[in-house]
């Protein structure tokens, strides 16, 4: 009898396993069938484009074309309540910042000592001129959501700040007389601070970024005029778990 039981026991058993796995991918595939983690974290990973509008503008000086911005990086979401719709954020990511304007730098060397100069020219004297910035970032931001461990989609209201350090920067000037490039401008700032909010809906989310720290120190125009242009920057932000 014991025989008989055993190999009953091993004939319907690959079935209910079969039978398990199914439901299991059926739950898994279906995100009205998830379960619910109570130990969930949100937006982990975030994207952003944006216009990088400029503030502090010397005279005269103008943008031109699509000043891009764009970030990139991996926020540690640390929920303050037992619903994990408050939290706080730290991370680290990248930045990349397009500026295309009509402000011109140019090296000059006397007695040996190499300084730079900046003129804002006017744009029929330049095919192409731009300044490049590249920047490690350090964020740490306040989170409100309206989350639920069980969907992804939900209103968010994020506000941070973020500590930024320069590890590169290029400043391009084509005319029909040559290029001018010019890289590691000891006159642009190596640490700038900025705060930044997001908020909208699921995907969609309007972010806005102000910086408080000039791009330059210490410069001036060949006018006299002190170069006080910092960032302001418009667009979206895009989050990821």
């Amino acid at each position: 009898m014991r025989i008989i039981c055993f190999y009953l026991l091993l004939f319907f058993t690959p079935p209910l396993l079969a039978q398990t796995d199914e439901t299991d991918k059926a739950v898994v595939q279906s995100d009205s069938l998830l379960t619910p983690d109570p130990l969930y974290r949100e937006d982990q990973f975030y994207a952003s484009v944006s216009y990088n509008l400029i503030r502090g503008k010397a005279d005269q000086y103008s943008q031109n074309s699509f000043s891009t911005g764009l970030t990139v990086g991996f926020l540690r979401d640390i929920p303050l309540n037992e619903a994990r719709n408050r939290a706080v954020a730290i991370g680290l990511g990248y930045s990349y910042t397009n500026i295309k304007h009509n402000l011109k730098v140019s090296e000059v060397t006397e007695r040996e000592v190499t300084s730079r100069v900046y003129e804002v020219v006017g744009d029929s004297d330049f095919s192409k001129n731009k300044l490049v910035l590249h920047y490690l970032e350090l964020p740490i931001e306040l989170r409100w959501r309206n989350s639920t461990m069980t969907s992804h989609k939900f209103w968010r209201i994020y506000t941070g700040f973020k500590v930024s350090y320069l590890l590169n920067d290029r400043s391009q000037f084509e005319s029909n007389e040559g290029t001018i490039r010019i890289q590691h401008n000891p006159d642009v700032n190596k640490w700038i601070s900025t705060a930044y909010v997001s908020a909208g809906w699921n995907t969609w989310n309007f972010y806005v970024a102000y910086s408080f720290t000039p791009i330059y120190k210490n410069a001036y125009t060949k006018q006299g005029e002190e170069l006080k242009l910092s960032s302001f920057n418009i667009g979206l932000m895009f989050y990821i778990l």
